[in-house]
């Protein structure tokens, strides 16, 4: 029994043996006859590989007009490890930097790698590249890589198109389709869309001779693959409405952003102070990203979509919507105003207009007691048991017309503030009441929007109650795909019957309410203007419009910042837009010289007020 088994074993062990040897034998085989894949690895001192950088995908404008085009650049690569016997002073020479510098890039390089290749010198011109050419057989162990750079033909809309840097190093651990020295996008339309706009690597394998002189592709191209060009990228942007409102933000802070309410298309999406998209373009990059960067005006900061303002008097339609929609406030509801309200020792101020007014009066005229009157009638509703109740619900009437949270715009956005009960519960230990968050009747207090969401309100306005998702891009690539969430429209918790008037007293605010100033003869148009009180400073003029009234074609929102009154500044602004985008001509030159001209980056601040904490939510 016990030699059965040892033979057993015995003839395991000799099956294994065997089997493994054949595996080495085969592989063996494999390697030497079938494949030159270890040959080309042994043979990496006179192979070089260099990686075939695709064209990356451009950008249009929503006309077709080139608004992100590529151009040829190239690196200077080295392997440390092959360069040797170099002429230093010459290559020191060519690129403008001394030997110390020299000594502390190939020490990098080494650092990296001795084996691989790292970039020396990045983005070189032209003229260096034409140079070094001629001197590469003194330069061992160096070479030069094609590569695009992006170019912008003409200096518009660098919030949107983003830029492309390097791939951080912490990002590679996480990405395996990166290399070190890759480009991606890092904002804007050049990072969301980075998977489509990339393209693919391809690779080619060329022979090098002893003087670093290229001598053909290796066996003909066999192991050679082909880059495949990034998928252009149409947008939503109307290249000469963005211009044309640049133009007029000049010497302003603040923001436009201009939505076709059909679709969610954005026209134009405009911050200023702004910058010229091609200084991120060459090595003079992070020099002038430094100098940005540290520019008190904040040109890099986009306003349109990070930042955050009390939306002031435009706030006031979306009370009248939700104090209809609760049936608290009717067509003819009617409150007296003696310019301002005031209840105990709360005083609230308004302008002078007649009084009392009715709902359609109350817009046009923009009257202060009449919303502190319609905020406290929805707040203190027989219905709800107490006010987190009624507050909540006010709130979630709110938060459907897409404000206090993030619209879904495919770039980096921010989402505002619509506090929560929690967050009055903890601010005034539990007891408030609607006089307590009166200041939400108007715009003011803890609430913020930003600009998109302003806008993105006004075409809910201009649709009778719901939108499409904002967004920057129209179609991607040949088959012009289009993410579908972009198509689905979204209804506000407010009927649509109840939008009627208000867009009525909307069209009387600009024919002869407190808009008039944004007029156009031959184009109706609905607005609502805006003064939101600013805790820095100077107010902030606030306009939003649509027009024309009826199949509105553009929905906008503007924002001044210290510029007073919205009539004064936003208004004429948002006129002119429409104007250019409608008619395509400007027919009021003085106006539009004026508003170009005017430069109020130096208005005088107020001294800094104190403020209620944020919400910490």
């Amino acid at each position: 029994m016990n030699n059965t088994l040892y033979s057993d074993r015995k003839h395991t062990i000799i099956f294994i043996f065997i089997f493994a040897v054949s595996i080495f034998v085969i592989r063996l085989f494999y390697i030497q006859v079938l494949t030159d894949e270890y040959k080309i690895s042994a043979n990496n001192n006179v192979l070089r590989f260099l990686t075939e950088y695709p064209n990356r995908g451009l950008i249009y404008d929503r006309d077709g007009r080139l608004l992100v085009y590529n151009e040829a650049s190239y690196d200077l690569m080295v392997t440390p490890r092959y360069a040797k016997n170099i002429d230093t002073a010459e290559l020191c020479k060519i690129l403008n930097i001394d030997k110390a510098t020299f000594i502390s890039r190939m020490e990098k390089a080494k650092t990296y790698s001795s084996i691989r290749v790292s970039i020396f010198e990045k983005q070189i011109s032209k003229e260096m590249y034409g140079m070094l050419q001629e001197k590469m057989y003194k330069l061992p162990g160096f070479f030069i890589q094609a590569r695009t750079l992006r170019k912008y033909p003409k200096p518009i809309a660098a919030h949107i198109l983003g830029y492309i840097g390097e791939v951080d190093p912490s990002f590679l651990e996480k990405n395996k389709y990166y290399r070190a020295g890759d480009y991606m996008g890092i904002s804007g339309i050049e990072e969301s869309y980075e998977k489509y706009l990339r393209g693919k690597r391809g690779l080619r394998i060329i022979m090098v001779d002893a003087l670093n002189r290229e001598k053909g592709s290796f066996r003909e191209g066999r192991y050679d693959t082909t880059a495949v060009a990034g998928e252009d990228v149409f947008s939503t942007i109307d290249g000469a409405l963005q211009e044309f409102g640049e133009k007029l933000m000049q010497n302003k802070r603040g923001s436009i952003v201009a939505i076709d309410p059909s679709t969610g298309e954005v026209l134009a999406l405009i911050t200023s102070p702004t910058y010229d998209p091609n200084l991120f373009v060459g090595n003079m990059r992070a020099e002038n990203f430094v100098k940005l960067n540290t520019d008190e005006s904040k040109p890099l900061f986009n306003r349109a979509l990070l930042a955050q303002y009390p939306p002031g008097s435009t706030f006031k339609i979306l009370n009248a919507l939700i104090g209809q929609q609760v049936k608290v406030l009717f067509p003819d509801t009617r409150y007296s105003c003696n310019e301002g309200y005031q209840i105990g020792d709360l005083i609230g101020g308004c302008h002078r207009h007649f009084s009392p007014l009715d709902l359609k009066q109350s817009i046009q005229y923009s009257c202060n007691a009449y919303y502190c009157n319609v905020f406290r009638s929805i707040l203190d509703r027989v219905k709800h048991h107490n006010i987190r109740d009624s507050y909540t619900s006010w709130r979630n009437h709110a938060l459907s017309f897409g404000f206090g949270n993030k619209l879904g715009i495919d770039l980096y956005e921010s989402k505002g503030i619509i506090p929560t009960s929690k967050y009055y519960d903890k601010y005034h230990r539990n007891h408030w009441n609607s006089v307590s968050v009166i200041s939400l009747a108007i715009g003011q207090g803890e609430i913020s929007v930003t600009p998109l969401q302003l806008a993105n309100f006004t075409a809910i306005l201009a649709n009778r109650g719901f939108y499409y998702t904002p967004h920057i891009i129209k179609a991607i690539g040949k088959n012009k795909y289009i993410d579908k969430k972009f198509t689905q429209p979204h209804y506000t918790s407010v009927e649509s019957k109840y939008f009627d008037l208000i867009i009525e007293a909307m069209y009387e605010v600009v024919e002869s309410g407190t808009g008039v100033s944004a007029k156009i003869k031959g184009i109706p148009m609905c607005g609502k203007t805006g003064t939101a009180q600013n805790p820095h400073g100077e107010d902030h003029s606030v306009f939003i419009l649509f027009a024309p009234k009826d199949n509105p074609k553009i929905a906008l929102a503007i924002i001044v910042e210290n510029a007073g009154f919205g009539a004064t500044w936003a208004a004429p602004i948002a006129s002119l837009m429409v104007e250019k985008y409608l008619n395509d001509t400007i027919k009021r030159p003085d106006l539009e010289k004026e508003m170009i001209e005017t430069n109020l980056l130096n208005v005088i601040q107020k001294p800094t007020k104190k403020k209620k904490p944020k919400q910490n939510e």
